[in-house]
């Protein structure tokens, strides 16, 4: 979880709010049909993400939902593989605006597959595991693979390629970047399907990482901003190249090695927030009086168009925060009130534009 300064135009009546946003993968389909919900689908019981890529959840995630499925999907080379995301385990929330997904939860999708002596037991671990699919950032749109799943309405689909028969693990993630320009704060889902792999196929990849190891909290797919200077999700209209090995070609070799992306000390930045420390983290918003001994610390991060916003605590009663930067909000100042309020803290920028400030947490 992220706390976060946010600051808006107060015009724009933007709430504070505590929301859980986050997704399940839980159902197989092959070729558009659906395999069963948790059939061979071993989702998490809960849908926080995994932010540490040391842990050994990264591989399947864990803990897992009860009882953990035993059967296995069958799929041949060809097929067209989908994974389905809800933002509940149970399937489709009518109603719900974070479903499959919240949209904010830009990030790359994703696919590796293990094979494994056992489909059916295997937990996942010790595994070597080689890319079939990703989608990462279409520069010439701005949209990501996680938009392509929402606008299908959680569904993100891939191709088997001409593997070897046999059993294998199949882990779909999906990663989300939003709040990933400080270390350790993307956002991993991912759960593991039991597949068999039918037919002739011949493709045994051998450009395969383990989980965890295949991944860095500092690799620039995963410690970026993807905020550019206009403020968009776009990571500023430069290519975004995704975590892990590049995908497998289905004759065993590896793709072409991936472009190096920007690290993200390049990353274009916009604004700085000069907020207090050391504040209790069970509040949810307003300001805390009982914080009588903050320390500073000024962040840089990316500015959107219409809110300021950075990993923090919310600044202790009485001492001034400040933003500066461009676009909507070029710079504000204010003070903390004394007291909690539940309608955030006024601050004022050039020419008199009024912004209100809160603490939000971003889970």
């Amino acid at each position: 979880m992220a706390k976060h300064i946010a600051c808006s135009l107060i015009s724009l009546a933007l709430a504070a709010t505590t929301v859980n946003a986050h997704a399940f993968f839980h159902t197989g389909y092959v070729n558009g049909v659906s395999q069963g919900h948790l059939f061979g689908v071993r989702a998490p019981q809960s849908n926080n993400p995994i932010q540490d890529v040391s842990s050994s959840a990264i591989a399947c995630n864990s803990p897992l939902n009860q009882p953990v499925s035993t059967d296995v999907i069958e799929v041949a080379p060809g097929d067209k593989f989908g994974t389905q995301w809800n933002h509940n385990i149970a399937g489709a929330s009518p109603g719900d605006g974070d479903d499959p997904i919240a949209a904010s939860h830009k990030g790359p999708m994703m696919a590796y597959m293990a094979k494994v002596d056992d489909a059916a037991t295997s937990d996942g671990s010790g595994l070597k595991w080689f890319k079939v699919a990703e989608e990462g950032l279409d520069t010439s749109t701005g949209k990501w693979g996680v938009d392509t799943m929402i606008a299908n309405k959680g569904l993100w689909s891939f191709t088997i390629p001409n593997l070897a028969a046999g059993d294998y693990l199949l882990r779909g993630e999906a990663l989300a970047l939003h709040s990933a320009g400080s270390k350790g704060e993307a956002q991993f889902y991912m759960s593991c399907a039991a597949v068999r792999v039918t037919g002739s196929g011949t493709c045994a990849p051998t450009d395969t990482v383990s989980f965890p190891g295949a991944y860095s909290a500092t690799d620039p797919g995963i410690l970026i901003s993807i905020y550019g200077s206009s403020g968009q999700p776009d990571n500023g209209g430069k290519a975004y190249t995704a975590p892990g090995p590049a995908v497998a070609k289905c004759d065993g070799s590896s793709a072409p090695a991936k472009p190096s992306s920007a690290s993200s000390a390049s990353v274009s930045v916009s604004a700085t927030v000069t907020t207090a420390n050391n504040v209790a983290s069970s509040s949810s918003k307003g300001v805390d009086a009982s914080t009588s001994a903050a320390t500073y610390t000024t962040t840089t991060f990316a500015l959107p168009t219409t809110m300021a916003t950075m990993t923090s605590s919310k600044p202790a009663a009485g001492k001034p925060t400040t933003t500066s930067g461009s676009a909507d909000v070029p710079s504000a100042t204010g003070t903390s009130p004394a007291t909690p309020s539940s309608s955030g803290y006024p601050m004022t920028g050039p020419g008199g534009k009024k912004f209100m400030c809160y603490e939000v947490t971003d889970f």
